[in-house]
């Protein structure tokens, strides 16, 4: 498959939302985006997952995580990973996106905006605790890679960002 499309076989979308982003255990896989198809195919389930960036140390537990559910719902599996189309936080679904907010950690803005808050410091970034804008990047890098960390100037409380990334 080398579009954004997801092609996933409905009969198996409620499996995959019980697998969690083991970095973020309050998003299943599926609100990450990072499943692309999920089909039957002579008997076996064919999963394609593509990592939120290529060096993803998640990406294993991920797999196995999906073999398993699979498995206990009594089908065969087989997992791949690739790699183009790259991941994008576009693929980051909505309630992906409130389920982040609610855990704090702030949901990517827009490539541009993201570009202005990461290099040029504008207060963009509204806390998770609070709400307010009045927030200053800490660190480039949060908990992980993919994440910035921020704190807010009006109730003192750190947070993530998730980096925008397309």
């Amino acid at each position: 498959m080398t579009t954004t499309e997801q092609i996933i076989d409905k009969s198996l979308i409620a499996i995959l939302e019980q697998v969690s982003d083991p970095e973020i255990p309050v998003l299943s896989i599926m609100d990450m985006g990072v499943v692309r198809s999920a089909v039957f195919e002579d008997g076996v389930v064919k999963v394609e997952i593509t990592p939120t960036y290529s060096g993803c140390p998640a990406m294993d537990v991920i797999g196995d995580d999906i073999k398993k559910a699979l498995e206990e719902a009594g089908y065969k599996s087989e997992i791949n990973l690739i790699l183009h189309p790259a991941w994008t936080t576009d693929w980051i679904t909505p309630r992906g996106r409130k389920a982040l907010e609610d855990y704090g950690i702030a949901a990517p803005l827009e490539a541009e905006t993201d570009k202005d808050v990461l290099l040029h410091g504008k207060k963009i970034v509204k806390c998770t605790n609070c709400g307010s804008q009045n927030t200053r990047l800490v660190s480039q890098f949060g908990s992980t890679a993919c994440k910035a960390q921020f704190q807010c100037e009006d109730c003192q409380e750190p947070f993530d960002y998730f980096k925008c990334l397309k």
